[in-house]
This record gives structure tokens, sequence and C-alpha cells, in this order.
């Protein structure tokens, strides 16, 4: 069978599932589960098989598979097509092969609830859009994908519909992202005007001739960027993904794991040759990124909810993969977004363990002594916890370390505020660990925690298998490796972007570092991380001391457990005053003027009307009268005038 073949399949499985789900989900109920994951693990399948028969580490330029042709006007065409290369296969298959996992779990955990049905179609459909977003060939197709996860992250955060905050978060999110795809809207319509293609080989191949094309390629980067921001909750779009905790688990692991959340660094690294040539909006990356990490950490650090201790631990992670990007080390981000797909799929769906456990009790303070009632969650949560804070010889110990070299080499400042993020993210990922499953029980006397059915745990065991062991795809020779898989693998996707940041002696990836100084920076980082689960068991707990609620904090320790008010500030410097000012328009301009307006003139006309409709008799000789009134009176103006 040819790889061309398989692409559709790939892309299309999840639609199947998402329709018949959507069709016939409140028949069959039971059904709606496994055949959304048959169908989801047919893509995955497929993503494989394509993968297999392309040849990814042999083969050095993308193939082009075409479906028809989709939008054309004038000059403008863009077609259904999918560019399969190395970049949009290694996102095929995180997606759907996570994805399936996500899907398997959700059997166990919606086990019961009314609308599964509905629940199975918005999965499906999701995972469609991710996959049209990551393979698409041009511009178009991709913001097809782009808005299509928007709709469904909409649809899944707010599934249940009878909860309020669901309600009020999937409107956040919605609201949020759109702000942020204005400028998205406004990168891919300049491109075209610059480049005369949306298409993403066109756009590359055009930038050496025009150059025209370098002036404004700034404007259009930044674009892109503030685009990314929003779908990778980057500061201060960050707003939405907390808050989108409201929603099922799987939902959380799904968007926040390996999928949405990262399609904002894909496309950043789909358009490497643009960044790359500028490197002064990759520096803005790199702040943006690296404030981001740290302003998250300390949000977390206060955070009761399991939930929402590993949202805000997305968001600092997605900060360290923005650092990676905006130094133009693109293959260290796509490494961490790898690995983080890993762990943070496998702690979301812990935590969700943990809830279907507890008959859905979140709160951090009500749990405690859960391992030796859920050891497989237990065991499975603290791989994934050592993996996330990039404790040795895990997935998250090579490539975060990874990054947090390049930053070192991009300027000292932001490696120490990495490392800073690195002692919190350890700090609260312990403290929730710790929580969570260790110490005196705190559960209350109505629950009785349980471990998950199979559904549930299996998922678990796969993912603590990949966060455990993914990060050996690029083991750095300082510490014996030499292992540079991912580095080749990419190589034939950003070779044209190193080509160009070369002629415009713009950011590369080909800096490395003594092994000395590799092995310092990692013993560094491996200090923040014993000093952060130090610090934590020694004063926290050791004496099983609870953490207190966000209001009771008091000094500074207000700001990072209020979420620093950013909210309330959005709320009373943009959305008061924006707010006002509809009602202003609505009540004064609209109703009081623009409505006056129209109806005064609407009653001069009907005035007007009745007076001209009293000459309308019916009578054949008032009609005769006027006829012959209004003739002496012609003539009349005519004999006056001397005509």
């Amino acid at each position: 069978m040819s790889w061309e073949i398989l692409i559709p399949v790939l892309v299309f499985s999840p639609l199947l599932g998402s329709v018949l789900n959507a069709l016939f989900g409140r028949y069959w109920k039971d059904l709606s589960g496994p055949i959304g994951t048959l169908l989801s693990f047919v893509s995955f399948g497929a993503s494989v098989f394509a993968y297999v028969q392309f040849h990814p580490l042999e083969r050095q330029d993308a193939q082009i598979v075409t479906l028809f042709n989709w939008v054309e006007v004038g000059n403008f065409k863009a077609d259904l097509a999918y560019q399969v290369d190395q970049l949009s296969l290694f996102m095929a298959l995180i997606i759907t092969g996570i994805g399936s996992l996500i899907h398997l779990y959700s059997i166990g955990y919606m086990k019961g609830n009314p609308g599964i049905g509905r629940f199975f179609s918005y999965l499906n459909l999701f995972v469609f859009f991710m996959l049209h977003l990551v393979l698409a060939e041009n511009l178009v197709v991709l913001f097809f994908g782009w808005e299509g996860v928007g709709l469904c992250s909409y649809l899944l955060i707010g599934f249940d519909t009878h909860k309020e905050n669901a309600a009020q978060a999937s409107i956040k999110a919605f609201v949020t992202n759109r702000i942020a795809d204005l400028a998205m809207i406004g990168g891919i319509a300049l491109t075209y005007w610059l480049a005369g293609s949306v298409s993403f080989i066109t756009i590359s191949e055009s930038l050496p001739q025009a150059k025209f094309l370098l002036n404004a390629l700034p404007f259009v980067a930044i674009c892109f960027f503030i685009g990314a921001m929003g779908k990778s909750a980057q500061f201060p779009f960050h707003v939405w993904l907390p808050d989108a905790m409201a929603g099922p688990t799987p939902v959380s692991a799904l968007i926040h794991a390996a999928t949405m959340v990262t399609a904002g660094l894909f496309l950043i690294a789909r358009l490497n040759f643009i960044f790359i040539l500028v490197p002064k909006v990759g520096f803005w990356i790199v702040c943006i990124g690296t404030f981001t990490a740290f302003f998250a950490a300390t949000i977390g650090v206060y955070q009761n909810d399991i939930k929402k201790v590993l949202a805000y631990s997305t968001v600092s992670q997605l900060g360290y993969m923005f650092v990676a990007m905006g130094t133009g080390a693109y293959v260290a981000g796509l490494f961490h977004l790898l690995t983080h797909a890993f762990f943070k799929a496998l702690l979301f769906l812990g935590s969700g363990s943990v809830i279907h456990g507890l008959s859905d009790e979140q709160d951090l303070r009500r749990m405690g002594g859960l391992k030796s009632q859920m050891k497989i969650t237990w065991l499975t949560f603290l791989l994934g916890t050592l993996a996330i804070v990039g404790a040795p010889p895990f997935s998250g110990f090579f490539s975060k370390d990874l990054i947090l070299e390049k930053a070192f080499y991009f300027h000292p400042v932001f490696f120490g505020m990495g490392i800073a993020t690195a002692f919190l993210t350890t700090f609260y990922m312990f403290r929730l660990t710790f929580l969570a499953f260790t110490g005196k029980s705190r559960v209350s006397h109505h629950v009785h925690p349980h471990e998950s059915p199979w559904t549930m745990t299996l998922p678990l065991v796969i993912l603590a298998i990949g966060a455990a062991f993914s990060g050996y795809l690029l083991v750095p020779e300082s510490l014996g490796g030499g292992i540079d898989f991912l580095e080749k693998y990419f190589s034939p996707v950003f070779a044209k972007g190193l080509l160009y940041s070369s002629q415009q002696k713009g950011p590369t990836e080909v800096h490395h570092l003594s092994h000395e100084l590799e092995l310092l920076l990692a013993g560094l980082s491996l200090g923040a991380i014993l000093l952060g689960v130090g610090i934590y068991w020694f004063f926290f707990g050791k004496k099983e001391k609870l953490p207190l609620d966000e209001s009771a904090y008091s000094g500074w320790r207000i700001l990072p457990a209020n979420k620093y008010f950013i909210d309330e500030i959005f709320k009373n410097v943009l959305i008061g005053p924006i707010s006002a000012l509809s009602e202003f328009l609505s009540e004064v301009i609209e109703k009081r003027l623009i409505d006056r307006v129209l109806t005064g003139t609407g009653k001069i006309s009907g005035g007007i009307s009745s007076l001209l409709r009293r000459l309308q008799t019916g009578t054949v000789v008032d009609y005769a009268f006027l006829i012959v009134l209004g003739t002496v009176l012609i003539l009349s103006v005519f004999l006056w005038r001397g005509i």
C-alpha cells in the first residue's frame, strides 16, 4: 500500500467516528466509546504505516498529497492538500498516539454519563481538526484546523452544560483565542500579499528573491507569534487555560498535553524560515516564554485544585518551549514538546484517576494516603512527577536541560530564570504528589477510594513508559550519549531556514557548549530539583502542613495566591470599559438617536403618504378633473414664461 493512500485514512478516520457518534450516539451509548476509540486507533495505525513507508531519515524533501482544489478566486488559490514531511508526521504520531490512549481512558472515565455519545463525537472531531492543522500544505488549510480545534475546545470545555463555571470557561477560552486569531489572520493576509502564495513551500522558496518581503518580515512574524501566544497560552493570553479545567479530565489531557496548546509551537516550527530571519522577534519570544514559565510556576505553588496545579504547570512548560523556539533551537523545543506530551498526559490522566476514585473530589486538602488504595495511579503519577521536574534519567531531564543549555548560550539571565522555574516546578509538583498520595488520609468518610478500571490504568502505564524513556531520543555527548536521532530526523525541515539564517547572520542551532560547561549546567539544574523537593519536605511535607485557602495569605503571597489579579485587571481595565461603551452605544446612540431618527423618518413618510392617499378617491370624474387641472397649470406656466 502506498503511503499517499494512508494520509486520507489518517485524517478522516476520526471524522467518521465523530459523525457516527453524532448521529447514533444517543442510541448506542455503550458503543460510543469503543467506536470512537477504534477509529482513533485506526488513525494512529495509518500514521505509523505512513511514517514507516515515508522513510523520513532518508527523504530530504516534503511530499504533497492533494485531494482537490478548494478555493480559487482570481490569482488566489488554496488546495485541500497535506504536506507530508518529518515535522507533520512527528506531530501526527503524537496526536493520534496519545489521543488514542486518551480515548481509551475516556471509556472508563465517562462510563454512565448520559452524553457519552456527544463527548466522543467532540473528541474525535477535535483530533480531525488537529490533524488538519499539522498536516496542512498551506496557511488556509492550517487556519481551518486552527479554528476547528478552537471550536472543539469550546464544545469540550463546556461539555457539562449544567455547570455554570464550565459554560463561562468555554466562552472565555473561545473569546481569548479569537482575539489572538485576529493577528493570525493578519499574518496570513500579509504573507499572501507579500509572497503571492499561502503554500509553505512556495513562501519559503520566495524569500531569497523577495527582498521587499524581508522589510515586512518582522510584522508578519509578530502577527503569527501573537496567534501562537493565544493557542499556547502565553502571557497575557494564558488566562483561558486554567479555567478550561472545568471540562472533563480527558479533555484537559487532550487539549493541554499533546494537541491544542502545542499548535502555537508547531506554527513557529513550520514557519521557521520566517522567524529565523527576524532575531529581534526571536528575542521577544524568549522574553515572553521565560517570563510566562516563571510567572505560571509561582501561581502553581499556591493552587489547591489538583487540576489547576497541572494547568499552570502546562503554561510554565510551554514557556520553556517558547524559549527554545525564540533562540532558534527548534529541535530542542520539539523534543520537549514530545516528552511533555507523555508526562503531562500521564499527570492529567493520573489526576483524573484520583478524581474518579474520590467521587469527583479535586481539592488536595481533602486527599492524602491514596498510595495504598491506588497503587498503579500512585506509581505512574510519581514517575510523571519525576519526569516533569527533570530528574535523571527520566525524559524531562534531557529535554528541559537541552532548552536551558540553549537559553544559557542566548543569555545567562534566561538560564537563571529557567533554573528558578525548575526549582518552583519541583516544589509544587512534589507538593501535589505528597498531598494527594502520602501522609494521613483526609478523605471524607463518605468516600471510599479505589483504583480505576483497566481502561484507565492501561493508558497510565503506557504513558509512564513514554515519560521514562522518550528522553533517550536525544542524549548529549557530555552524558555519554551522542544519540542525535532527532537532530538528524528534523534536519531536512529546518535546513532551508538555517541556510537563510547563515546568509542573514541570524540565530542558528549549530552552536554547542563544551562538555564541561554542559555538565555544570546540568548540575545546577539537578541542584534546583534537589533544593525544591528538600525545602518542601522539610518545611511542609514532613510536618504534613496543609496549604491555606487563597484568601488566607497575606503580604506579597496575596499576589501569586490570587493569580496576580490578572482576571480582575482584565475585567476592570478592558472588559468593564468595553461593556460600558457597548451599553452606551446600545442605550443612547442606537435606541435614543438612531432608532428615533429612523422612527421619525418613518412617521414623516407615513404622514406624507396619508395626505397623498386622500387624492386617490377611485372616482373617474375626480381623476378627469385633476387631468384637466394639471393641463391648465402646465399651459399657464408655458404662457407665463413666454414659450
